[in-house]
């Protein structure tokens, strides 16, 4: 395509972005960001411009950013030996069509609340921000495994990428080292493509390693029936329930202890419910499933010494409650025995929870006015939130060996590449529909482009319950068994009857084999899909 056909179809503003017209094997053109029209950065006394004589380093004081351009990627670096840092902002010149839809990612979880939305709404775009009208599809975002934390913003008129530095909530302290800070990737669609091919392929350009499972991962999940009222015993009579139902005895399922079995919040010990807790992945192994096990990892036992500890702020400031500072070595050890532990006792699968909202205090959805309260700061810090993040992934990695990592309130461009199973959304339920439809069918809708390309992307689970009408869980559970993304049931051993097992015993058949990721034919106009392409056949839902 000439660039200024391109130009005028898309609204490009001239000058602001540069398309390469060389071609990739498979096609597709190469697009790459020029400098932009403005950086400026936070410190502790506000926001300053930088200034620059030629587009490629920016720089106010001692403080110097650098931009370079290698042929598809722009890597952003920055030093600032003296002054510490809050945030980056970099903004081009970029008019969008007011009839243009944009949609972005979350920085954790989903909470039911990601869609296709107008420009006009000037919402932050984690990680990644799509910009659709008409035919065109155009990608912005950064790589997976970004040293800060990232975001878009779009008003119309200009777009800006901003990279969260901070340490905590407060300004990171560099010293002498140079950050990558970033590296921004650019996509836009073939001529043969459409809006969701376009994203899935722009999340593989995002992500370099995905960690995968040797095999699709499905199983059971306690919680959604037994919300921790579980048992050593409840955990057999669920799993020897499910067993008889797994017809592909090659790649087994996993059996799931969720939130529960632990004496009190620490994850250390079992409590008199479960006792020997090797003797229980045993029998669960016996009973033809592979043992998992739910963990919070950062809780800290009673009478830890509070210099380990993070400092207390909103959300974490109950006494009772203290966690561990992960910057911190005795911790890292800590941390890293339990996992060497539960391998030891014989648990194939862990999934690892709250460790984002441990970490900062706050939920996904309440992150998007700011990611954590102000005035507080890791014991390392000379280390950016992200880089503190990763740390701590790549300490769970460690510690868990080849057992698969499914984590659960993780960051999600930071998880891709050390957790085999991510999951996407926020909880599903055994209580209510509404919930479910909510979050699981929204999650998937919306993530399940990134399924395969950042990791597997577990939308969670079925809860099979009385609470929840039966028509209704029945579609739920179909649409993720065909999705290609990761099956978990949570079946109440005393409502399943036949009805119920035909289900699972399908469901099941259909998340042990490698299937196409499904596609939500109607997610541009639909928070909700209800129409998708599923195993190559288009399937109707209706999920009231």
């Amino acid at each position: 395509m000439q660039r200024s056909h391109f130009l005028r179809l898309t609204g490009f503003s001239i000058g602001s972005f540069l398309i390469h017209n060389d071609v990739f094997s498979e096609g597709q053109s190469r697009h790459i960001l020029v400098a932009p029209d403005q950086v400026s950065i936070e410190t502790m006394d506000g926001w300053f411009e930088m200034k620059s004589s030629d587009k490629q380093n920016w720089r106010y004081e001692d403080t110097n950013l650098e931009l370079k351009m290698k042929k598809v990627h722009s890597y952003i670096y920055i030093q600032s030996p003296k002054i510490p840092l809050k945030k980056i902002r970099c903004m081009w010149k970029y008019p969008i069509p007011s009839t243009a839809l944009v949609l972005g990612d979350h920085y954790e979880r989903t909470y039911g609340d990601v869609h296709w939305r107008p420009v006009s709404e000037r919402v932050k775009m984690p990680w990644y921000m799509i910009e659709s009208e008409g035919d065109n599809t155009f990608c912005f975002g950064v790589k997976t495994g970004a040293a800060t934390i990232c975001h878009w913003e779009a008003d119309g008129e200009s777009i800006s990428l901003v990279l969260d530095t901070r340490s905590g909530g407060d300004a990171v302290s560099l010293g002498d080292r140079l950050l990558h800070a970033a590296t921004i990737v650019l996509a836009k669609n073939s001529s043969h493509e459409n809006a969701f091919a376009t994203v899935r392929r722009f999340c593989g350009m995002m992500c370099d390693n995905p960690r995968k499972a040797p095999q699709p991962v499905y199983g059971i999940n306690d919680w959604y029936f037994a919300y921790g009222d579980n048992s050593a015993e409840l955990i057999l009579q669920h799993t020897e329930l499910v067993a008889p139902l797994v017809t592909n005895t090659s790649n087994k399922p996993f059996s799931v202890i969720d939130a529960g079995w632990a004496d009190g919040e620490v994850c250390a010990l079992s409590n008199t419910k479960f006792g020997d807790m090797s003797k229980l992945a045993s029998q669960i192994k016996e009973l033809g499933m592979r043992p998992g096990l739910w963990t919070r990892l950062l809780c800290a036992d009673e009478g830890t010494d509070k210099s380990l500890l993070l400092p207390a702020i909103a959300n974490r400031n109950d006494p009772k409650k203290a966690f561990m500072d992960p910057t911190i070595y005795e911790n890292q050890v800590r941390i890293r025995n339990l996992l060497i532990s539960y391998r030891q006792w014989g648990y194939q699968l862990i999934k690892h929870d709250y460790s984002t909202f441990d970490l900062l205090g706050r939920w996904g959805f309440q992150m998007m006015d700011d990611l954590t309260e102000p005035n507080w700061h890791f014991a390392d810090q000379s280390k950016t939130n992200a880089e503190i993040i990763m740390d701590l992934y790549g300490l769970i990695r460690e510690g868990s060996g080849d057992a698969v990592l499914l984590g659960c309130n993780t960051m999600s461009h930071l998880a891709a590449g050390f957790f085999e199973i991510n999951r996407i959304g926020d909880d599903t339920s055994g209580l209510e529909w509404e919930r479910t439809r909510k979050m699981g069918v929204n999650t998937l809708g919306f993530r399940l482009v990134q399924q395969g390309k950042f990791y597997d992307a577990d939308g969670d689970c079925v809860g099979i319950t009385p609470r929840v009408p039966w028509d209704k869980n029945l579609q739920w559970l179909e649409l993720v068994a065909y999705s290609g993304a990761p099956l978990f049931i949570s079946a109440d051993p005393s409502f399943v009857e036949e009805d119920q097992k035909k289900a699972i015993r399908r469901g099941f058949a259909l998340a042990s084999r490698v299937q196409p990721v499904g596609e939500p034919l109607d997610w541009l106009s639909n928070a909700l899909p209800a129409d998708w392409k599923l195993d190559g056949k288009e399937m109707k839902f209706n999920w009231g």
